[in-house]
C-alpha cells in the first residue's frame, strides 16, 4: 500500500485516534467545504444541491436520504456530487439525534398535541421486523415528518444563499488568478521569442 504507516499502530494509539484524532475534528469539515468549492459547475448548481441535501438530511427518512436528494436536485439544475455531500455533512450519526429531537418536538408543537405516548410504549424493534409502518406513522413519522418542515427550509434557505455567494466569490477570484497566470506566461513567451 502505499501511504501505509511503517510501524503499524498500536492499540492504545488506535484507541485515542478513534476519540481524538490526530489532524482534529474541524479536517473533515474544511475538506468537505473545499470540495464543495472546488465543484466545477456553476455557484446556483453547487448550492442547489447542498441546499437538497441539508433540506431532506431533517426528514425521519434515513435510508433514502440520498434518493430523495438526488431527486429534488434534478428539479432544481442541481449538481448531484453537491447534493451527497450535503447529505453526508449536515445528516450524520454526530447530528441525528439532534435533528429528531427537534423534529419531533417541532412536530408536536404544529400538531397541537399533547404527548400521546405518556403512560404506552412502543416496541419499535417489533413494528420494524412485522413492517407494521401504518402503526408507526401515527406516533413517530408523522410529527417528525411535519416537525422536519421549518427548520429544513429555514436552514435550507440560509445554505443556499451562503453556499451561493462562497463559490461565486471563489470561483471568480480563480478565474482572475488563472488569467493573470496566463498572462504571466504570455508575456514570458513574447520575451523568449528570438528576433531575426
Amino acid at each position: 500500500m502505499l501511504f501505509r504507516r511503517r510501524k503499524p499502530a498500536g492499540f492504545g494509539e488506535r484507541m485515542r485516534e478513534a476519540f481524538w484524532p490526530r489532524k482534529g475534528f474541524l479536517r473533515p469539515m474544511r475538506y468537505l467545504k473545499m470540495r464543495v468549492l472546488r465543484l466545477t459547475a456553476s455557484p446556483h448548481a453547487v448550492a442547489a444541491g447542498v441546499a437538497a441535501g441539508v433540506f431532506v438530511s431533517w426528514t425521519p427518512f434515513i435510508g433514502v436520504h440520498f434518493i430523495m436528494a438526488f431527486v429534488i436536485t434534478y428539479f432544481l439544475s442541481g449538481s448531484m456530487v453537491a447534493a451527497a455531500l450535503g447529505c453526508a455533512a449536515f445528516g450524520n450519526p454526530l447530528t441525528y439525534p439532534f435533528i429528531w429531537g427537534i423534529t419531533w418536538e417541532i412536530g408536536h408543537l404544529l400538531l397541537a398535541r399533547k404527548d400521546t405516548l405518556a403512560g404506552q410504549q412502543i416496541d419499535l424493534h417489533e413494528m420494524f421486523h412485522q413492517l407494521h409502518f401504518t402503526e408507526l406513522w401515527r406516533p413517530v413519522l408523522e410529527p417528525m415528518l411535519i416537525g422536519a418542515i421549518p427548520p429544513a427550509a429555514v436552514t435550507s434557505v440560509v445554505l443556499y444563499m451562503l453556499t451561493y455567494y462562497t463559490v461565486s466569490g471563489f470561483q471568480s477570484r480563480r478565474r482572475t488568478r488563472l488569467m493573470d497566470r496566463a498572462k504571466l506566461r504570455l508575456a514570458i513567451a513574447e520575451h523568449d521569442v528570438p528576433t531575426v
